[in-house]
């Protein structure tokens, strides 16, 4: 599998650390600032040779072209994500985007069409949905185990401060990253639809720049959002924590069960009961990571080769990643409104909510 990257910024090195733990050949990678890209082999440990063996580019567009490579993954900032992929896609070269998808929901959709246009494997980068704690509460789901589900909620408390905004000027700004519950809570939020129902019929959602007077969105937010199937779930989402990041929760709950996820990326098992087996405990279970990006890029990539290589959808396609964007955007939507919001959502982009706190 011949790979490329595009983008070496904060999140490149587990891209990177991903092709190489499933075997790529890394062709190339792409970044405006060469620095960019000698600071991701120094932070990745590659061996001289292997570095000199990578080719570099300051445009993917050549890139992609020159290198024709198997598959692409794109983690540029955010608001790029949309403009690349689609120019991926249209060279006829699988891609994973990191999250957000896209910054609209018009970009969302572009990409959706030209996924199913083109049948290349789009794939977006939530890659918490392979925490081993997460498919252990996926798989007694799917089993039923739950019975009728009642409720469900995700909570993300972090800490990012002034110099995590100054690193990169595009970050915490509405046009070209949003907030919070866009950057980092989106993971979380993207678990809570697919464990709820996926299919959400309304959202209400409260946010406010409370902490960060120097960035443009948000830093905290909440909302409860309402499923066709009647499950109702809870979002809480912040980067206000003085110090550090404390955790990300995860919790489901039915007639027949209940689980509570936790650690700092819904990595561990907190709470593990189902009436049909009272003396089962997952409690206590850890999956150890390096940082709050989880372990989950290795097995997405996998995923997405075997799913190049057997013609068939990736775990976590395009639709999926235009789900976790809609999620977020309604909550926007409905805060800014003060209102509900009813799903499906309209043509609704982030930049649509410039000036929002600075009334």
């Amino acid at each position: 599998m011949r790979y490329a990257l595009i983008g070496c910024g904060r999140i490149a090195p587990s891209h990177i650390k991903a092709a190489r733990d499933n075997g790529f050949a890394i062709a190339a990678v792409c970044d405006i600032r060469g620095d960019h890209i000698d600071e991701l082999f120094a932070r990745c440990g590659l061996p001289p040779e292997e570095a000199a063996s990578i080719r570099r580019y300051a445009d993917y567009r050549e890139m992609v072209r020159a290198e024709k490579p198997d598959l692409v993954s794109i983690a540029l900032p955010s608001l790029l994500h949309a403009e690349a992929a689609l120019f991926v896609i249209g060279e006829g070269v699988n891609v994973i985007i990191e999250k957000p998808i896209a910054m609209s929901m018009a970009e969302a959709d572009a990409i959706v069409a030209a996924a199913d246009r083109t049948g290349v494997t789009v794939s977006a980068c939530h890659q918490n949905r392979f925490n081993q704690a997460v498919q252990e509460m996926r798989a007694a789901l799917e089993g039923g185990r739950f019975g009728k589900l009642s409720h469900g909620a995700v909570t993300v408390r972090w800490s990012r401060g002034q110099a995590y905004y100054q690193q990169a000027d595009w970050r915490g700004k509405w046009a070209s990253d949003g907030g919070a519950l866009m950057n980092q809570c989106i993971h979380g939020i993207d678990l809570l639809r697919w464990m709820c129902g996926d299919e959400l019929v309304s959202v209400y959602g409260v946010t406010r720049r409370a902490l960060h007077g120097y960035i443009q969105a948000e830093d905290v937010g909440t909302a409860v959002l309402t499923f066709a199937n009647g499950v109702i779930a809870t979002v809480e989402g912040t980067v206000n924590l003085a110090d550090e990041d404390l955790e990300e929760h995860l919790s489901l709950f039915g007639e027949n069960g209940s689980v509570k996820l936790g650690g700092t990326s819904a990595n561990a098992i907190d709470y593990w009961h189902f009436k049909d087996a009272p003396e089962e405990s997952k409690d206590g279970f850890h999956e150890k990571t390096l940082n709050v990006y989880g372990n989950g890029h290795t097995s997405l990539f996998r995923d997405v080769a075997d799913a190049i290589t057997e013609h068939r959808p990736p775990y976590v396609d395009a639709r999926a990643g235009r789900r976790a964007l809609e999620t977020v955007l309604a909550i926007y939507q409905s805060s800014f409104t003060g209102k509900p919001v009813t799903l499906p959502l309209g043509e609704v982009a982030s930049r649509d909510f410039e000036g929002f706190f600075d009334k």
